[in-house]
This record gives C-alpha cells, sequence and structure tokens, in this order.
C-alpha cells in the first residue's frame, strides 16, 4: 500500500454492462474514490461451472481501475459458493442451532468447515491469487467477507467429527474432559469423545462447559479457515491481507488477525450511538499494533435489506465519521457500497450512487469526506496515534462465557460498549485491547465482564501493577474456570488470591434493594456481585442496605508500586453513573493520566503524536457543536493561525487540528 489515505467503496462491476462500468469509472475520479472493493461475491462469475475457471473480467478491471488512479483491494468470494457446488449436496451445507440446513441462497450458506468446501476455496483462491497476486492495481487482499455474520456455530456432521478431535487434542483423555466438565452431573458423563453432543436443541440448558467450548472451537475453525486462504495468496502476492470483521460476530478476533497483516472492520452505527462507531476505531488499531486498520464498510447515509431501514445521517455526521477514524488510526475508509444494488436483499442500502446513476442522499457528504481526507493527509502521514494511558480489556472469549450465561439476558457488546461510554465522556484517550495484548505504555488498566481470566493474563497483570499500574478488575470478572466451570479453591481462583482481597460471596444484587457508597456517592447495586470481605483490603465501597450490608464491595490492596482494586458489583441508575464516573475520576488522577481533556459530551480529542510536537483532532460527533479548553498556546493547522490557552468552541461536525510544540 501506498503511503496515503485511502478513500473508497465496495464495487460490484460483475452486476454491470460496459456502458456502466465506464461511467462510474468516470465518476469515481470526479467524486474522489481512490480504492475499491471488489469480488467477494462473485465465485459464480469466476468459476461458472466446476473447474471452469475465467478470471480475465476482473484482471481487466483491475487493470482500468489502475490506469484511472484506482486500487483495488481483491477479495476471495468463498463466502457464496456457486449453485454447482450447492445442489443436491446437503451434506456441504450450514446447519443451524435448530438442526434447519440452510438452502442455496443469500451468503455464507455452506459450512466452511467441510472439507470440500475448504478444496473448493484453497483452489478457488489458488486460481485467482495467480491470476490477480502480480497486477499493480491489488493493494490488498480481503478474505470472504465478515466471518460469521449471518450464523454462528454450524452443527452438521462434519462439524461434529471435528468437535470430536478438537476436544480430543484439548483434553487428552475423555476422563479428562469429564473431570474438567464435571459431567457426573445430570448423568452427562461420557464413554468416549464420539458421545459428546454439539449444543443442539435440548429440553432444558446444556451443560456451561459443553456449550462454551462449542463456541470456542467454532471461532477457531473460521481462524483456521482464513489462515488457510492467506496462506494461498502470500505465494502469489506481496500486497497485505485483512478481512472485514466486527465485535458483533461470532469470531475471537484477537486470534482471527493473528495471522493477517492489518485489521479492518465494517460498521453500520447510527449518530445516535456514535459510541458504537468510535469503539471499533479504540480497538482495531490494537490488534496489529503499528499498522493503519481500515473501516471496510459503513454507509454514506443509511443501512437497508428488504426487511429494514435505517435512518440517513444528517449531512456533516460522514465527515466527523471518517475525520474521527483517520484520526484514531485508520488508513482507509470505505463505503457499502458505490452503486445501489438493482436486484437482491440488499436493493434499499445506501450508496454513494443510485443504480440509474444519479447521486444519492449522501453524494454530498462523501464530496466532503474526500475534501477532509486530502486536507488531513499530511498531518496523518507525518504523525501516529498516541500512545494511550488507559486501556480497557476487550475480549471475544468472554463474549462466549456470557453468550451460555447470560445472567439476565445480558450482552458481551454492551456491556463493554456502555463501560466504553464513561470513559469516552470523560475526555480520556483510551486503547481497547485483546487479552494477550502488552500493557507496557499504560498506567490504568481496566478487565471488566471477563469470567475467566487465564492464568498469563493474571501474571502480565499482576507484573504491570508491581511496576507501578493500576488493575481495576470487575464486576463480573474471573469467577468462572477455563472450562466454564465455578471455582472450588475460591470465588475468584487464582485473581483472588493475587489480589489478596477475599469475597465472602457471590449473588445476583438486582432487585436486593442494595445500596452501596463510595467517592462520596450511593447507588444501587447490581449484577451477579462479589461481595468482600472488610478489612482484606482497603474497603471503598461499602454496602449501605441489602442482603450484605456492612461488607465491601469496592477494595483496593497494594502490591509493588501500584495497586490491584476490585469492582465486585456494578453501581446502577444515575446515582450509579456518577459513581462510576468518580471512580475512573479517582484512579486516574492517582495513574497521573496527561491524555486527558475537559472536552464536552458529544465531541472528542483525538491525540496524535509527531517528532517534537503533538497534534489534537478535535471533532464533533453529535451535531451539536461542542468545546475544550486549550492548555497552552497552539495552530490551528488549516488556518495556520494561533490558537492562545482557553476555551475553544467547535461547531455542528466539525474538525478542527492544531498542533503543539514539546518543549
Amino acid at each position: 500500500m501506498e503511503n496515503k489515505l485511502y478513500h473508497g467503496a465496495a464495487y460490484y462491476p460483475e452486476l454491470w454492462d460496459e456502458k456502466v462500468i465506464e461511467e462510474d469509472l468516470k465518476l469515481m475520479k470526479q467524486t474522489g474514490i481512490n480504492v475499491v472493493r471488489i469480488g467477494e461475491f462473485a465465485w459464480s462469475t469466476m468459476e461458472p461451472e466446476e473447474d471452469i475457471f475465467d478470471f480475465s473480467f476482473f484482471v481487466k478491471i483491475i487493470e482500468r481501475l489502475y490506469e484511472n488512479g484506482i486500487e483495488t483491494v481483491m477479495c476471495t468470494p468463498t463466502p457464496t459458493p456457486p449453485i454447482w457446488f450447492t445442489h443436491g449436496h446437503p451434506e456441504r451445507m450450514y446447519v443451524d442451532s435448530d438442526g434447519k440446513v440452510m438452502g442455496h441462497g443469500s451468503r455464507q450458506h455452506a459450512c466452511t468447515n467441510h472439507p470440500y468446501l475448504r478444496e473448493r476455496a484453497a483452489l478457488i483462491t489458488e486460481q485467482l491469487a495467480k491470476a490477480a497476486g502480480g497486477l499493480p492495481g491489488v493493494i490488498g487482499w480481503q478474505l470472504d467477507n465478515e466471518f460469521k455474520c449471518h450464523v454462528n456455530q454450524c452443527m452438521c456432521e462434519t462439524c461434529k467429527e471435528l468437535w470430536h478431535e478438537w476436544l480430543r487434542k484439548r483434553y487428552g483423555t475423555i476422563e479428562n474432559l469429564n473431570d474438567a466438565w464435571g459431567t457426573k452431573i445430570w448423568s452427562e458423563y461420557y464413554l468416549s469423545f464420539e458421545q459428546v453432543p454439539q449444543p443442539e436443541p435440548a429440553p432444558f440448558l446444556h451443560n456451561s462447559s459443553l456449550s462454551t467450548m462449542y463456541q470456542l472451537f467454532s471461532m477457531e475453525k473460521i481462524a483456521e479457515f482464513a489462515d488457510e486462504q492467506a496462506a494461498i495468496i502470500r505465494k502469489f502476492s506481496a500486497a497485505p491481507i485483512t478481512h472485514n470483521s466486527s465485535i458483533a460476530f461470532g469470531v475471537d478476533n484477537e486470534k482471527l488477525f493473528n495471522n493477517l497483516d492489518f485489521a479492518s472492520f465494517d460498521t453500520y452505527a447510527s449518530i445516535d450511538d456514535y459510541a458504537a462507531y468510535l469503539i471499533n476505531s479504540d480497538l482495531w488499531r490494537n490488534f496489529k499494533p503499528g499498522t493503519p486498520f481500515w473501516v471496510m464498510e459503513t454507509s454514506p447515509s443509511y443501512a437497508a435489506s428488504l426487511k429494514s431501514y435505517a435512518s440517513p445521517h444528517p449531512n456533516g455526521y460522514l465527515k466527523a465519521e471518517a475525520a474521527a477514524a483517520y484520526a484514531l488510526g485508520s488508513g482507509g475508509f470505505c463505503y457499502w457500497l458505490w452503486r445501489q444494488q438493482r436486484a437482491g436483499c440488499e436493493q434499499p442500502h445506501g450508496s454513494v450512487l443510485s443504480a440509474w446513476g444519479k447521486p444519492t442522499v449522501g453524494y454530498a457528504n462523501v464530496l466532503e469526506v474526500e475534501e477532509l481526507r486530502k486536507k488531513i493527509e499530511p498531518i496523518i502521514l507525518s504523525t501516529k496515534p498516541a500512545q494511550a494511558e488507559l486501556a480497557i480489556t476487550y475480549s471475544d472469549r468472554a463474549k462466549a462465557f456470557l453468550e451460555t450465561e447470560s445472567h439476565r439476558k445480558l450482552k458481551h457488546r454492551g456491556l463493554i460498549t456502555d463501560f466504553y461510554k464513561r470513559i469516552l465522556s470523560m475526555g480520556i484517550h483510551r486503547d481497547l485491547i485483546p487479552e494477550g495484548a502488552s500493557l507496557e505504555g499504560y498506567k490504568l488498566l481496566f478487565t471488566p465482564f471477563i469470567p475467566y481470566l487465564s492464568e498469563d493474563y493474571i501474571t502480565r497483570a499482576k507484573k504491570f501493577v508491581e511496576n507501578g499500574g493500576i488493575w481495576i478488575v470487575g464486576p463480573l470478572t474471573g469467577g468462572r474456570t477455563e472450562h466454564h466451570t465455578v471455582h472450588t479453591d475460591r470465588a475468584l481462583g487464582q485473581l483472588e488470591e493475587v489480589s489478596g482481597i477475599e469475597v465472602l460471596y457471590t449473588y445476583p444484587m438486582d432487585d436486593t434493594g442494595s445500596i452501596g457508597r463510595a467517592f462520596d456517592q450511593s447507588a444501587p447495586l447490581g449484577l451477579w456481585s462479589s461481595v468482600f470481605e472488610t478489612g482484606t483490603g482497603h474497603d471503598v465501597g461499602v454496602i449501605e442496605e441489602g442482603l450484605s450490608q456492612g461488607k465491601a464491595f469496592i477494595s483496593e490492596k497494594s502490591h509493588g508500586f501500584g495497586k490491584i482494586v476490585m469492582l465486585g458489583s456494578m453501581p446502577l441508575g444515575e446515582a450509579g453513573e456518577l459513581m462510576l464516573q468518580n471512580l475512573i475520576d479517582h484512579y486516574s488522577n492517582e495513574a497521573d493520566l496527561s491524555l486527558r481533556t475537559d472536552v464536552s459530551s458529544g465531541t472528542i480529542v483525538a491525540p496524535r503524536q509527531g517528532e517534537g510536537y503533538r497534534v489534537w483532532f478535535i471533532i464533533n460527533m453529535d451535531g451539536n457543536g461542542g468545546s475544550v479548553t486549550i492548555p497552552h498556546q497552539g495552530i490551528d493547522l488549516e488556518t495556520n493561525s494561533l490558537v492562545e490557552p482557553g476555551k475553544l468552541e467547535i461547531g455542528r461536525f466539525e474538525c478542527k487540528s492544531i498542533r503543539f510544540n514539546e518543549n
């Protein structure tokens, strides 16, 4: 990839005639589109009949795009196997948790673990990479499209066999599995791995271990599929490889991106939930640290299908989205899609052009993004995202645990996004980091909503604390083993041992009338909670009313040069929000965080670091305008004028870049 900012769109030239394609090339150049993504749904065009390959159309398209100054992210077409693959072969298809076998059509209808799918996917990927891998216009590859977006764990016979192999590799003997899962409960005891079922329909609930392990098995197998495709492409192309993923899909993103070259995500969050948009940038830049991520799909106006539609973005919001993405570490900002589809199930979806070639309601906003891209490109390319001092650990494996044991239908995505919003609203620069990420450079670490913490993670977090960091753990963290069972030595297992803070009991505090007080604020308490014995640590938060009156729900203890803070319960309601803000504020001050501003709600500051200077990108996201206090004299990089210390007003969806020289 060239050293530039990419502004792109998904394009499906196989759907259009020569006249339309020629028109598209002309309009792309006028609009400022400098990259397109093609091919992810075109298997039947590339291989119309089994073993009859023809990539000439796409080779010519890539060459024509390149001649017009437009580069290509080439996709493997594996999410849509053709009719010759599926017809008469139900054994190759995805089977859902109710035992329903998918038919041909839509996408992701085949099982990605079936040996024939793997064989044909490898072959089409190899032939495509041979044909396009050496073309100068191909600057990147995308594997498949949105793994596990519409489907999740497959229950076909192939997956059952692979499931048993996976269990055998993980546990070694069936006795080890029985012991780890506690299968004497309800006579679930197995005599061989072949007897272990998939979590298919049952009269009540499956064993927690079986349900969670099957999700982890599914996540590992889809990452394996991605690794297979990437290895094939690398034989014929040096262009970097990615996948367009999401925290909403049934994947382990940390594992998925481990062997890929850069990370990408798709998001269609609306302005009302702009934090759900921003959280992706703060997480995705940490899947491949030091390498720009891409926004591979977002709508220029609204998302829609035959069954539903969202509201169009207000004018100006798309520019704010793009500014935030680029400032927070994105190298590409791309739309789904370029030209509205005239057929299929996504005809109503927002696009840059209509199916008849006219500008859409979002077109003017796309032009604004291009104007912004050209203006900020030199600034972005000469800086990098500033190292955050506060980190929140994100875990897709925790997503699996909470899917099995959801308490009151809690979802990891909602829990972590709401937690993130609090820190975002307080103007603190933050990273979301995967479980295996380095903790170097951080001062304050939050680990919420992760039922199982690995020994490796606890060891690294303990070292982080001993070196001076503050580690805030919980709620809903550490109470389960790696097999999704309850600890038998302590309530929180190794976490409790390391913290030195004793847990008396755990139970759901919702609707118990429990009131806690901490940081000069009283609030109701809820969620599945841990209650701490007073005196085993410094009792920061005490339960004033309820079943555990007089006991602690927040406790801290020093270790080395830092401390561990155990957050046992979730403060609720408006009072709970104030308490959590006070908690974050207290420990941010104690950790001496420097990357923090008093930016108003709805506006963000994205700091970037240059050689001897720092740049603040100040972006209004909610359309209401805002303000931020400038700490010392800076330079407005758009007007090249001095900005004096004090309050700086930011207009509706405005983006300012202020440079501060460092002493």
